[in-house]
C-alpha cells in the first residue's frame, strides 16, 4: 500500500511540473497593430507582416475621399532605424515615399487610387517587402 501511495504522489508531482512548464512558456509574438497615422477616416484594407516580427505595413483607405495611404509600423519602438513606406497607382512611376532612421513608423504616404490598383510596401532595416497591383476597385 505504501508502494502505491509513493508511486501516486510521484506521478501527481510529475504532472504538476509538466503543466507547470506549459504554463511558463512564451506567448506567440504579435504583430504591430495599425497606429492610425493616416487619420480619420481611414480603414486598414491590407497589410504586410515582416516574418522575423520586426512591423507590418498597413494600405489604408477612405472612402470619402478616393485615397490610399500607406504606413509602415515597427512592432518594438526603439533606436533610430532605416524605415520607409511607399505607395503609387499601378502603371505610374511615380512613388509616394517616406524614407528616413525612424524610432517608430514610416509615412504616411497618399495616392489618390480610387477604382485603380495600387503598388505598395515598407522598408525596416535591410528588409524591404511589396506588393504589386493590389486593392482594384
Amino acid at each position: 500500500m505504501k508502494n502505491l501511495l509513493r508511486k501516486a504522489a510521484t506521478l501527481a508531482a510529475a504532472t504538476g511540473i509538466a503543466a507547470a512548464g506549459l504554463t511558463a512558456t512564451a506567448a506567440p509574438a504579435s504583430a504591430a497593430a495599425y497606429n492610425g497615422a493616416c487619420g480619420s477616416g481611414y480603414g486598414v484594407v491590407n497589410k504586410i507582416e515582416f516574418h522575423d516580427n520586426r512591423g507590418t505595413i498597413f494600405l489604408t483607405y477612405n472612402n470619402s475621399t478616393g485615397y490610399n495611404c500607406a504606413v509602415t509600423v515597427r512592432t518594438n519602438p526603439g533606436a533610430a532605424a532605416p524605415m520607409e513606406a511607399f505607395l503609387r497607382v499601378s502603371g505610374t512611376s511615380t512613388w509616394k515615399k517616406d524614407s528616413g532612421n525612424y524610432t517608430t513608423y514610416a509615412g504616411p504616404v497618399y495616392v489618390a487610387a480610387a477604382s485603380r490598383c495600387v503598388d505598395w510596401g515598407g522598408t525596416i532595416g535591410t528588409i524591404t517587402l511589396d506588393e504589386s497591383r493590389t486593392n482594384c476597385g
